[in-house]
């Protein structure tokens, strides 16, 4: 439905032109009468009722609404937001005396060296130094140091933090002095945003009653948010052709999914597959890629301050690769210019010490190695 709008001047002129039209004489509409106050009123009013009537029209279609209206717009179809997922992390918790036996308790909490976001202890009962006993993970005398996985307390990326910035303890430990992260933080994703809601609708009603390629693909994409995958049909588990079977890789953005996110996309695949085919679901093999940058700054400005920036950056562009996705050169010379306008020129990059583009086989992911900006 098109709605014919006006604005509060038109509506003003259109009452003035109604009250002129039906007075037998002239009607003093000027500024500050008294006639054209109760008119300006009356426009204020009707540009009020119509901006609800457009929010209500704009309500009624799920291409139009927003957030809430959203939300409830797919509830009638049996469809909600995929929630936001918490960053994980593998810290390691040192002491520079290990005469006593110490113990990190699960839930002990940690922060970033900016205090931006605050990890907890998760359990990990495969961890060789988790106590069920003593309800956390001991340092026993003798043993300087002990990894343990932590969990971002706020979920969205916000957790997906870098290598060595979890290092200040929150909770009070006797016997630990220091934690780090070796490595970044991965996994956090912010809840779906609506764009991405109204797409997988789509594939949503696609997929009614139909075995086809993209309700595969809704199954995949309706259990967690930020997850990246790769379908090959007629394939088994080791990518040989087997007739009727399908293989799914999936990767959460940190390159080693949970068997427990494996479990749960398999089961959702189990409603959507046709009858007489199987499938397999399974992790990506990991690709490292060291990348070795060499610049030049601009007069003025020191190499320590552009880093950083472009550490980051490299290390967030790698990471947030899909399945099966290769790494371009050209693309990371971009992205190093675009993170700091104070880089004049970029004499050499390399992958895994070779200047050409990195291409993994099919059921690979290429995660971030090392960074080294010189």
């Amino acid at each position: 439905m098109q709605l014919s709008l006006r604005t509060f001047s038109q509506l003003l002129q259109d009452m003035g032109a109604v009250v002129q039209g039906s007075a037998t004489r002239l009607i003093d509409l000027s500024v500050g009468s008294v006639l054209r106050s109760i008119l300006e009123a009356n426009a204020s009013v009707a540009l009020w009722i119509q901006w609800l009537l457009v929010l209500v029209l704009q309500a009624t279609r799920a291409s139009t609404s927003t957030g809430n209206d959203l939300d409830t717009w797919m509830s009638d179809f049996t469809l909600t937001r995929l929630p936001a997922s918490s960053a994980t992390a593998i810290v390691t918790f040192s002491r520079l005396s290990p005469a006593i036996a110490a113990t990190i308790p699960a839930g002990a909490l940690i922060k970033t060296n900016d205090g931006s976001a605050t990890f907890s202890v998760a359990v990990d009962t495969t961890n060789a130094a988790w106590s069920e006993t003593a309800g956390g993970y001991q340092l026993p005398a003798g043993t300087s140091s002990v990894p343990v996985p932590v969990s971002c307390q706020t979920a969205g990326n916000v957790g997906n933090v870098q290598a060595n910035t979890i290092t200040l303890m929150a909770t009070p430990l006797v016997g630990v002095d220091s934690v780090t992260n070796a490595l970044p933080a991965v996994g956090g994703a912010d809840a779906e945003t609506d764009a991405a809601f109204r797409l997988r609708f789509q594939n949503f009603i696609g997929s009614r009653s139909r075995a086809t390629l993209a309700s595969v693909e809704f199954a995949i994409t309706s259990v967690q948010a930020g997850v990246s995958y790769l379908i090959q049909e007629n394939s088994d588990a080791g990518g040989n052709y087997r007739p009727g079977w399908f293989l799914v890789i999936v990767d959460d953005g940190s390159g080693y999914p949970s068997s427990e996110l494996l479990a749960s996309i398999t089961q959702s695949i189990e409603t959507m597959r046709p009858i007489g085919s199987g499938f397999y679901v399974q992790a990506p093999t990991v690709v490292t890629a060291d990348i070795a940058v060499n610049l030049t700054v601009q007069a003025g400005t020191l190499l320590n301050q552009v880093t950083g920036p472009v550490s980051t950056a490299i290390t967030a562009y790698i990471n947030a690769l899909p399945v099966g996705a290769f790494l371009s050169v050209t693309r990371l010379i971009q992205i190093c210019y675009a993170a700091s306008s104070a880089i004049s020129n970029i004499s050499s990059i390399t992958i895994n010490g070779q200047a050409t583009d990195l291409t993994p086989p099919t059921h690979s992911v290429i995660k971030a190695g090392s960074v080294a900006v010189t």
